[in-house]
């Protein structure tokens, strides 16, 4: 502990941004491409690429009609409730109640109770107190003491005003689309890069949370509902605290919700593509270069000015045969309407309808 207050408290370094960076670096390349990051670039400037180059993988995932959202919601963080931590000399009886169940937990092999017991850290003092007063004295009570965990920590989450994932809603959206189309890997990627803009405080409390309703979801043990199945009451009692969007219909948020409890083990991992995208962009302003010039990962291929323009053509060429076509076949257009089309595409692009139509073209009145 020691070791890591001196590394975070070392000679205080006005904090840098990537203008900052770019105005005082030395346009000299470095000797060697084996630089220490960290000695090298303020930790401001790090998060801020890390952050750049989310949304940049983001928004080649997912469309997003505004940008605002995504770029402003780490600037208001509201005040979340805190793991409760030693205080000192001071020793409260709600002190020793929260000690009493972690060392009950610490005790325990069940992954049930740890991960409940996680959670309760950020409950209110008489609720853990409730919790503490009624552990099991016997083996065969330990499912009723169980069941008391999870209606305690499912009440003080569905009176949470904000849900967890409140920032950049409009991404919900985005995500749910990928996943009704069974965009599998893009959909988990796409989850991945919006948790990883979550505030670090409010990422943890989500950690421990669907870790827990992972582990009660997927428990055939223990029946948390008697005519339910456990993933649909796990999915009822915290969907809103969770993702509570008036914009996304009752189904999508109920698919992504069960998506992030069946794929709670890959959810919070970072795509190695962020990674390489980062490392390369990090490297980049070490040697000097002009950050607005490092464009990071992209899909794009690069083409000459022949190339670009033969492939415009023929994309234009086979939009426009693709609707003649459809012009042509369309059963529901009445004689008249189909001969007005016609004339007007004949009129526009005469040689895409003489390539179309070939010698039926003298039959055409147009």
């Amino acid at each position: 502990r020691h070791e890591k207050s001196m590394l975070f408290h070392s000679t205080p370094v006005k904090p840098e941004s990537l203008e900052d960076l770019w105005e005082n670096l030395s346009l000299k390349p470095a000797n060697t491409p084996q630089v220490n990051i960290s000695d090298s670039l303020s930790r401001r400037v790090i998060n801020e690429v890390w952050q750049e180059q989310t949304i940049a993988r983001l928004l080649q995932l997912v469309d997003l009609p505004l940008l605002e959202p995504l770029l402003e919601h780490q600037e208001i963080r509201p005040q979340l409730p805190q793991p409760r931590k030693g205080t000192g000399c001071v020793i409260t009886s709600n002190y020793l109640d929260r000690e009493i169940l972690k060392a009950f937990s610490d005790s325990q092999t069940d992954e049930w109770l740890s991960a409940a017991i996680d959670c309760l850290e950020y409950l209110p003092d008489h609720m853990v107190v409730d919790i503490s007063r009624n552990l099991p004295d016997q083996p065969d009570k330990a499912d009723t003491w169980k069941l008391l965990l999870f209606e305690n920590i499912g009440r003080y989450y569905g009176q949470k005003k904000e849900p967890l994932l409140s920032h950049a809603s409009e991404i919900h959206s985005g995500i749910a689309e990928l996943l009704v189309n069974g965009k599998m890997e893009q959909s988990l990627e796409a989850v991945q890069l919006y948790l990883k803009l979550l505030d670090s405080q409010v990422r943890e409390e989500f950690r421990r949370l669907l870790y827990f309703m992972a582990v009660a979801a997927h428990n055939s043990e223990l029946k948390l509902q008697k005519e339910s199945d456990n993933r649909m009451v796990v999915k009822r009692t915290f969907c809103k605290a969770i993702i509570n969007n008036k914009t996304l219909s009752r189904g999508k948020t109920d698919l992504l919700i069960l998506f992030l409890v069946d794929h709670q083990k890959d959810v919070l991992k970072i795509p190695g593509i962020l990674h390489k995208m980062v490392s390369n962009k990090l490297v980049a302003l070490q040697k000097g270069q002009d950050p607005s010039k490092i464009t990071g990962y992209t899909f794009c291929q690069k083409l000459d000015e022949r190339e670009y323009r033969s492939n415009t053509e023929k994309t234009t060429k086979d939009e426009l045969l693709s609707l003649l076509k459809a012009i042509d076949e369309d059963s529901k257009l009445s004689d008249k309407e189909r001969k007005r089309l016609l004339g007007q595409f004949h009129s526009s692009n005469p040689s895409i309808f003489m390539q179309y139509f070939g010698d039926r073209v003298t039959n055409m009145c147009v």
